[in-house]
């Protein structure tokens, strides 16, 4: 048999007290399942952020390092232009060098350019006293050195002797070694013993400008 509540006159309010503290004592537990879903939500958005973001940072790096990658291009460009140039300039100056002599005639940076008698040099190698005339005809008239220029072995003695034309002539050496007197006697002579190699270029003082000028290089 079924229990007779209308005998207690308790039950009504006891049971809607009872009923009223399950309702209670269960919303707290729907708050926390509502919190926790909305922290889940809140956390997953965020997590998708971050992996868009990290994304949109990779992109970026990638496309950096393709520009990197670029300047790197040009640089190589760049340095492989600035070395052909380099390369080609120098050629040119060696050429110039070389074509200064005229076909083998050494120009001797432009030492003898104004001697109009200059067509190359006299190789007299080997020899022991070489002699070159002074007063030659040549640059207008007897202002000349025959040879003017000439090559001899290192200890070789070099004579200059006068021709008696063309006024007084001396023989002095470019930045000084050696020097004669002012003659213009006939036969008059002047000597010098070149004992070291190099290139020794010489003129006379008072026709220097006219090209009476000459060179002497010891091997």
């Amino acid at each position: 048999m079924g229990r007779a509540y209308s005998h207690d006159p308790t039950f009504v309010p006891n049971l809607f007290a009872r009923t009223l503290a399950s309702d209670r004592a269960d919303d707290p537990r729907e708050m926390f399942e509502s919190t926790r879903t909305r922290r889940s939500v809140v956390l997953s958005t965020g997590t998708l952020a971050l992996t868009a973001l990290a994304g949109c940072s990779g992109g970026s790096s990638g496309g950096s390092e393709s520009d990197d990658g670029g300047g790197g291009t040009d640089t190589e460009s760049d340095g492989g232009s600035e070395s052909t140039d380099t390369e080609s300039d120098g050629g040119s100056e060696s050429t110039d060098t070389e074509s200064g002599g005229g076909g083998g005639t050494p120009g001797f940076d432009g030492w003898l350019s104004n001697v109009g008698n200059y067509d190359g040099v006299v190789d007299e190698t080997g020899s022991d006293e070489v002699t070159i005339a002074v007063g030659a005809s040549g640059n207008g008239g007897n202002f000349a050195f025959d040879p003017a220029a000439v090559r001899v072995s290192s200890g070789t003695t070099v004579v200059w002797e006068w021709t008696g034309q063309g006024a007084q002539h001396n023989v002095a050496a470019e930045g000084g070694g050696f020097e004669s007197d002012m003659s213009a006697e006939e036969g008059h002579t002047f000597e010098h013993t070149f004992s070291e190699a190099g290139t020794y270029e010489y003129a006379c003082t008072p026709h220097r400008t006219l090209g009476m000028k000459g060179v002497v290089v010891v091997e």
